[in-house]
């Protein structure tokens, strides 16, 4: 299943770390870059609402590209259901 040996690579924790640091940064977009960083030397998935989070992070046009690039790792590491 997809998700399962995925990391977060070193320039994406990087992005999902100057997301958190950022006051301006939404909830959501925060909550993404905490699942991304979460990830980067373990093995859990991206939860249910850490998912929901990053998808509208991604949708939001006044993202960052580092917030996005953080958002999209964490729904990469989303493990997939049929």
């Amino acid at each position: 299943m997809a998700g399962e040996n995925e990391k977060t690579g070193k320039k994406t924790a990087s992005a999902a770390a100057r997301t958190l640091r950022n006051p301006k940064a939404s909830k959501a977009a925060k909550s993404a870059a905490g699942s991304a960083l979460t990830q980067r030397k373990s093995s859990e998935v991206t939860g249910k609402k850490a998912a929901s989070a990053a998808s509208r992070t991604l949708r939001n046009p006044k993202a960052s590209k580092a917030t996005k690039s953080a958002a999209g790792s964490a729904l990469t590491q989303r493990v997939k259901r049929k």
